[in-house]
């Protein structure tokens, strides 16, 4: 097992990053009725891909950096920056632990990892989504939960999104990386 931090991995570390910042801010946001608002977006591909292609560690760093670095770009959501930072990062970190080490990344391991960091990173979201509306917001345990339903369609988008395009991504990728003989984790 190669614990070693290498110029590569933190070159790699913070191309993926980059990458989430610029797949989350290619959005639409859509108003809800209730709660502010909702968005679609592409960042969690590469949340979930960080993870695949990464592994766990060096993925959530990525996906959790990246998406952090976005939300620090637009004042609606810097406030929750550092949030951001630790459940995208857990959405990077299960997909990593799911995909495993090595050279041999098969569709159906990725796809498990994919659903596993999609699955992780919704909860923790939609808790989120709950706790601040109830804490920060003040509104009502009821209130809150109808916050978090308005939510549901954009949060189940986004993950089966990322559940679709992450994996086939990772395989073709790990793919053309196998055949340069650049694969590395």
């Amino acid at each position: 097992m190669d614990r070693k931090l290498t110029t590569r991995k933190i070159v790699v570390t913070g191309m993926m990053a980059a990458l989430t910042a610029v797949g989350s801010a290619l959005r639409i946001i859509m108003p809800i009725s209730i709660g502010g608002d909702t968005s679609f977006h592409l960042g969690n591909i590469m949340c979930v891909l960080s993870g695949l292609m990464m592994g766990p560690w060096l993925g959530s760093m990525a996906a959790g950096l990246g998406s952090a670095i976005y939300d620090m770009t637009n004042p609606r959501y810097i406030a929750d920056c550092w949030i951001t930072f630790l459940t995208k990062g857990a959405m990077g970190l299960a997909a990593g632990l799911i995909a495993g080490k090595g050279k041999h990344l098969t569709y159906l391991r990725a796809l498990l990892a994919s659903i596993a960091g999609s699955v992780v990173y919704a909860a923790l979201y939609l808790l989120k989504t709950f706790l601040k509306t109830m804490l920060v917001r003040g509104v009502a345990a009821d209130g809150a939960l109808l916050t978090v339903v308005a939510k549901l369609p954009g949060t189940i988008f986004n993950a089966v999104v990322a559940v679709i395009f992450a994996p086939i991504l990772a395989i073709a990728i790990h793919k053309a990386l196998d055949r340069t003989g650049l694969l590395t984790k």
